[in-house]
């Protein structure tokens, strides 16, 4: 037994000692006179007694660090003498009593990172010696409790990541230790005090992530605060000027807000600030190039000129700017101006005409503008980049061949332009290229066989472009390869066998619709895509493309559900084949029915004859199927009623017989998913079927019957002989003895 004689023992300290094959019923043991445990980063787990806080001298208890350890919080008998207590990161359960309002020594309390729910009880503010209070990540919801905010000795107050509501107080004067005030990623709302920035020992205020709606109100002593995070609120209005008397400010995150109204010129007077961010808001008017010259330590802007040579993040991305007067500094590694209104060439609008001296950039997305003319090879010199993105303009011309030769490019998204001519065939040292997204262009030729260079590349799309090829069989040699849209092309003849490599085995979204290919679909190419017929074990495409810890999302279209949406975050794990719109012909293989992470199959507008396999049945994670317009028969497979996430159905113009299956989704679809199949009967059409059997097609005249060497066509000859015999005779036996009937004289 642990501590089992030692009646004087004072202070126990194992930190960081292997505690995980210890009883913690042993700690049952410990003396009453005990005043300080700590046992962090000891690997404790199991149940912990709550006898142990009751100790009657403990003052300072510290479990923190051991996520196996569970247990609730005591509601009565807390030591009277406790002045610490640490359970972070562990697993305690249930609600924070009303008890600790009885702890009238407590110095810091710290329950970060534990299972906790309920509400904070407003017990917090009697407690006058309390200097550290950290509930972070608790699950905790409920009422900002307002009386925390009357500690006069509170130095850190902690209460980030949990689901707290309310407003702020309006009026705070007793908080002058406060150093860090952490409150982000709750839904408090309400207004914006101005009493938060006149704390005079806080360098810190991190509101992000909760409902604020503003207005931030007038500051009118400011204090020496040096950050301030309030990003990703609902705060609209213009920028208040009053924010400027913060001449300390070294970061200010405005981001993802409805702010508006042209940027204030005085904002730049905050000469000690490094990072600005103002990205995500409605604000307008023109960057002048007077606004920044007196910003010398600026190193992140996410709103150019000689006074800001050492800006390395430039993001004015989704507002509403018109140009930029001034272009960034030499040392800029990061662009974006995503979702503006910058019209014209790139270079006069967004770039420096002398783009070699930037040799640090790596990342330009300057997508969803207006820009107009074409692509400054100029651009090639930048032998870093390694993300592209024009995508959303009105540019036009070629696409210069350098490109091809960027070694460090991982993404180059163009798509939504008017380029034309070739795709470039100098893709031939990008092995870290893995998103390419040509699509809706006006290019055309073959799709570059260079391209097979590209061994990381995840998704290719070159959906709605002029291009006429022949399936380019090498993309099978991709074995990263997991989105390829082809889309609404010229693309021709059959889908050869080379395409169901076993390489080709991360295939997730298939995408051939519109475009003119033939023939039958080979057996091989479903057998050997593995991510569609393997459950989701893993995450393989992110739509989030990350680069240099950044995130990117990238957009792609698909048609499903009848409807053409555009995927972002769902892409990640979307599963899809589109064949329609084709001439492939021929039997729908058998080996479809093994792509059981099938959510969209669309093989509609074809040739495809034969019945509906049977096998569809295992498709259980289908959502939408379209076999329309095709030349099916046979009935439709009532294993197809296991189809619970069938949210669409469209079979319609076939020649599909018999009863419509009954059960699960089959009875939510109407009419329209049956149309033009004469053959069908029950619900929901009006046809109603006969004894529940359908009419069964007509059968061609000629048909060799199993174990027969006489062709059916002979027998029906056979059978016609024989009955005219028989009816020859009938009538010469009427004639000769009634003698000549008046309609035989005739």
């Amino acid at each position: 037994m642990l501590a089992r004689n030692l009646t004087k023992l004072r202070n126990l300290v194992l930190d960081y000692v292997d505690m995980s094959d210890v009883a913690l019923t042993s700690f049952l043991n410990l003396s009453s006179s005990l005043e300080h445990m700590s046992l962090s980063f000891s690997q404790l787990h199991g149940e912990f007694p709550t006898q142990v806080s009751q100790l009657p001298n403990l003052k300072l208890i510290d479990l923190s660090r051991s996520e196996n350890l569970r247990g609730y919080l005591p509601n009565t008998n807390w030591s009277h003498a406790l002045e610490l207590l640490d359970f972070s990161h562990c697993g305690f359960r249930g609600s924070i009593p009303a008890s600790f309002g009885n702890l009238t020594q407590i110095i810091s309390v710290d329950l970060e990172r534990n299972s906790l729910e309920g509400q904070i009880p407003d017990v917090f503010g009697n407690l006058r010696k309390l200097t550290t209070l950290r509930l972070s990540s608790c699950n905790l919801s409920g009422p900002l409790p307002i009386t925390i905010f009357n500690l006069t000795k509170i130095i850190h107050l902690d209460l980030s990541n949990n689901h707290l509501e309310g407003p702020l107080p309006n009026h705070v004067n007793k908080l002058q230790f406060l150093k860090e005030l952490r409150l982000h990623n709750n839904s408090i709302s309400g207004g914006v005090p101005s009493w938060l920035f006149t704390l005079p020992s806080l360098p810190i205020l991190d509101l992000a992530y909760n409902k604020l709606v503003g207005p931030i109100d007038r500051i009118q002593k400011p204090s020496s605060i040096k950050e301030v995070h309030l990003s990703n609120n609902n705060i609209g209005g213009s920028i208040p000027y009053s924010i400027f008397y913060l001449v300390n400010l070294t970061l200010l995150d405005l981001s993802s807000n409805n702010l508006s109204d042209p940027i204030p010129d005085s904002i730049f007077d905050l000469t000690d600030i490094s990072y600005l961010d103002l990205s995500s808001n409605n604000l307008s008017g023109v960057i002048k190039s007077n606004m920044l010259s007196k910003l010398t330590s600026l190193d992140f802007l996410v709103v150019s000129t000689e006074g800001w040579e050492g800006l390395r993040y430039l993001d004015l991305s989704h507002n509403f700017l018109t140009a930029l007067e001034q272009f960034p500094g030499n040392n800029l590694e990061y662009l974006n101006l995503h979702s503006n209104l910058l019209q014209g060439p790139i270079l006069s609008t967004c770039l420096s005409p002398q783009i070699p001296i930037l040799k640090e950039l790596f990342g330009i997305i300057i997508s969803k503008n207006k820009l107009t003319g074409n692509i400054p090879s100029s651009i090639c010199k930048l032998s870093l980049l390694s993300v592209l993105d024009l995508s959303e303009n009105s540019l036009s011309g070629t696409i210069p061949d350098c490109l091809g030769n960027l070694s460090s490019l991982q993404l180059m998204d163009l798509q939504v332009n008017n380029f034309y001519g070739k795709i470039p065939n100098s893709f031939v040292n990008n092995r870290k290229l893995s998103h390419l997204l040509l699509n809706d262009n006006q290019l055309e030729g073959l799709v570059p066989p260079s391209l097979a260079n590209c061994t990381s590349l995840e998704l290719l799309n070159l959906g709605n472009n002029k291009l006429r090829d022949k399936f380019p069989h090498w993309l099978a040699s991709l074995s990263r390869l997991q989105v390829l849209i082809l889309r609404f092309n010229r693309f021709y003849g059959f889908l050869p066998h080379s395409i169901a490599s076993y390489d080709f085995f991360a295939l997730r979204i298939f995408d051939l619709s519109e475009n003119e290919f033939t023939g039958i679909l080979s057996t091989k190419l479903f057998r050997n895509l593995r991510a569609m017929k393997d459950k989701h074990k893993q995450q393989l495409y992110s739509s989030n493309f990350q680069y240099d810890g950044e995130f990117y999302e990238i957009p792609v279209n698909l048609t499903t559900k009848r409807l053409e949406l555009e995927f972002t975050k769902v892409v990640a794990n979307f599963v899809s084949m589109d064949l329609s719109n084709n001439q492939f012909c021929g039997k729908i293989p058998e080996e479809v029915g093994q792509l059981i992470s099938l959510q969209m199959l669309n093989f509609s507008h074809n040739n495809f004859i034969g019945p509906i396999p049977t096998s569809f049945g295992n498709l259980v994670a289908l959502e939408s199927l379209d076999l329309s317009s095709n030349k099916l028969n046979g009935r439709i497979p009532s294993q197809m009623t296991k189809l619970t996430f069938l949210e669409v159905l469209n079979l319609s113009n076939n020649n599909l017989v018999g009863p419509i299956p009954h059960g699960n989704q089959f009875d939510t679809f109407d009419n329209d998913s049956y149309n033009g199949n004469l053959g069908l009967c029950g619900l929901p059409l009006s046809k109603q079927c006969v004894n529940h059997v359908g009419a069964e097609p007509p059968s061609p005249l000629v048909v060799e019957h199993e174990g027969s060497v006489i062709p059916f066509f002979w027998q029906v000859v056979m059978m016609g002989y024989g009955s005219g015999v028989v009816l020859g005779l009938s009538l010469s036996y009427i004639v000769f003895t009634t003698g000549r009937p008046w309609w035989f004289i005739r």
